[in-house]
Order: C-alpha cells, then sequence, then structure tokens
C-alpha cells in the first residue's frame, strides 16, 4: 500500500510519482494501492490534526487481507505506522525546515508557528527511523533529512511519467519552460531575465497557476518590462502536446527555488534538449552539469539573461548538451524495475 497525501484540486509531480509506483508494483505481480489523505496546512493547527489522523489509521490489513508492506510518501502519510512500512520520501514540511524563515515561508507568521514547526520536527526525528527502511527521491531532500533530522537517506531516482515517449524533433525559435505557475517554480524570473537579454529569446510557458492571481501577476509583469510578445501563456496542455512542445524546443529553462527533484530536467534529458537551472535550484543540481548537459546560471535576472542569450546564439552548442543530457540520463538506471527492486529488498 502507498500512503501519501492529495491537496484537492492540485495535481503536479508528487501525484504522478505515486501513480508511477502503483503501476510498477502491479506490473511486477503485486497488489497496490494508494491511500491518499486530503491535507490542509492552515492554519498550523490543521497540520497537527492531520498528523495526528495520520498516526490513527490502521493500514495492517484490509477486510481481512493483511497489508504486506506500507510504502510511505509524503508528509504526514509517512508516519502512519505499520509493522512492515518503508519510506520514500518526496519531501518533509519544507516550511517547518528550509523554508522556515525564507520570503515563500507561511508558518513563520502565525502565532503559534514555531510551536507547530517543532511538532513536526520531533515527530519526524523519532518516526522515520521506526521505518525498516528510508530512501528520498533525490540526493537535495536525502541532504535536508540528515541535515535537520540527522537521518541518512538514500537517493532513489524514478522515471517521469511516459519517459519512453519522449522524443526530439528540430529546434524552432523557443525555450520550454513546462511547470504549474508558482511562486516556488519562478516564472517571474524567467519574464524578468528576458527583459535583460540581447537576442530576441521567446519562452513558451505551458502549466496552469495554483491562483488564478498568479497569472493575473505574470502576465502584469510581462507588460509592464514590455515583453509580452516574447512569451505565451499555454496553461495546461495535453501529455502528448508537452512532449512535441519539448522536442521542438531550443532548450528548456527550469530556474526553481531548491527544487526536491524536478521532472522537467529529466523530460528535457529525455528529449535531448539543454537545460538552463540556477545554482540554488536544487534538484536538477544532479542532473545538468554546467557546459555539458546545459547550463547553470546565479539565480538572478541578469545572470539567467546571459545564459539564455548564450544558448539562442550557440545553436550547434545547445544541441551538443541536448545530446549529452540524453546519454548521461541513459547511463543512469533510472527505471521502475530499480525502484521496485530497491524498495521491495
Amino acid at each position: 500500500m502507498i500512503a501519501t497525501v492529495q491537496v484537492p484540486f492540485i495535481r503536479g509531480g508528487a501525484e504522478a510519482h505515486a501513480e508511477g509506483l502503483r503501476n510498477a508494483l502491479c506490473a511486477a505481480g503485486h497488489e497496490a494501492e494508494i491511500v491518499a489523505v486530503p491535507f490542509k496546512w492552515y492554519p498550523p493547527e490543521k497540520i497537527l490534526d492531520h498528523m495526528l489522523a495520520c498516526r490513527l489509521l490502521d493500514l495492517t490489513e484490509v477486510a481481512g487481507t493483511p497489508v504486506d508492506l506500507l510504502i510511505g510518501l509524503r508528509f504526514p502519510a509517512y508516519l502512519i505506522p505499520h509493522p512492515n512500512k518503508v519510506i520514500w520520501i518526496l519531501h518533509q514540511h519544507r516550511t517547518a525546515y528550509e523554508l522556515w524563515d525564507h520570503a515563500l515561508g507561511d508558518l513563520i507568521t502565525w502565532p503559534h508557528g514555531a510551536q507547530v514547526r517543532d511538532a513536526i520536527r520531533q515527530a519526524d526525528r523519532q518516526l522515520i527511523p521506526q521505518a525498516r527502511a528510508v530512501f528520498a527521491n533525490s540526493r537535495n531532500v536525502a541532504d535536508r533529512l540528515k541535515k535537520f533530522c540527522y537521518i541518512e537517506a538514500a537517493p532513489l531516482y524514478h522515471p517521469p511519467p511516459h519517459a519512453e515517449e519522449f522524443y526530439c524533433a528540430e529546434a524552432e525559435d523557443y525555450f520550454f519552460f513546462p511547470s504549474r505557475l508558482c511562486l516556488p517554480k519562478r516564472q517571474s524570473l524567467v519574464v524578468e531575465a528576458l527583459a535583460r537579454t540581447r537576442q530576441p529569446v521567446r519562452v513558451v510557458f505551458a502549466g496552469a497557476a495554483d491562483h488564478a492571481s498568479i497569472r493575473k501577476e505574470l502576465s502584469s509583469l510581462a507588460a509592464k518590462l514590455k515583453v509580452q510578445k516574447r512569451v505565451q501563456w499555454l496553461d495546461r496542455v495535453t501529455e502528448k502536446e508537452k512532449r512535441r512542445l519539448y522536442a521542438h524546443a531550443l532548450a528548456v529553462v527550469y530556474p526553481p527555488l531548491d527544487e526536491d527533484y524536478g521532472y522537467v530536467t529529466l523530460e528535457a534529458m529525455l528529449s535531448s534538449k539543454a537545460a538552463l537551472t540556477c545554482a540554488d535550484s536544487g534538484g536538477p543540481l544532479e542532473f545538468v552539469r554546467d557546459g555539458e548537459t546545459g547550463l547553470v546560471a546565479a539565480a538572478t535576472p541578469e545572470s539567467l539573461a546571459a545564459a539564455m542569450d548564450e544558448l539562442w546564439k550557440d545553436r550547434e552548442g545547445a544541441r551538443r548538451m541536448g545530446e549529452a543530457g540524453r546519454a548521461a540520463y541513459e547511463g543512469m538506471n533510472i527505471s521502475w524495475s530499480h525502484v521496485v527492486d530497491r524498495l521491495l529488498a
């Protein structure tokens, strides 16, 4: 059984991750199901309610049939007790850790935020080690767990959905940035960088906004900086259309803040496209080798603009980086069969 959480009406990489794991387990001959606990993080006291609810859940058997193994993915679902539990952490509750005093953190702003933070940290430190094995979905997530909770976790990479269907085609005049529109993905940084490019760089954004106000703010920013004719907002696209946009992109731009893992980088590699990310982007840095499989810029509009100009001008160099990225992916043994073998060992 796979235990995770679900924020109603929000769908992203975490949901695809759980579904991919379930499908891989079934393909390997096992019965597998996802148990998704609804999650609300505000006011902070609600987090404590969810933690308690997870601790009270009994997933040891269903209708008289024993559950042989529980695989916990997301906080607080990975706190659900089970005598044979493996944890594969997508991320902890980030505003209680590395985002506690960051501009994107909200927990710190609440009257009882510090007490809730301490309760989260105590639960993680005490209960995560009770699992038979602990994995993380990236080295970045594993490093956070060790830094804050003193717990070792083995990084375990997995492929993005429909990995076998990505392909490369002739590059056209645009960079591609596929992701939900939200503050941590930093679409605004790319818009600001566009205003500083010397080349006629164009960026195609694809992804629904977490909140309607974010899309409006991004459009207003592009208009204010006079780059609205060099951006295209596609909102949510089909998987087939997304793969086509990857295939024909000159390169892929993905500069999130301290990303846990990031399918976008892997999808760029599968599409033989150079990936442009930032030095503080976290997970993508485990795959993007600066000057080899893509470019790593400082997280400033000026640095990102210079990198965008470089890729726009040197198209042969961008092509070579993309091919190197595809070769690097093939050499990393990123497969669901490998994941299943590790989790069930």
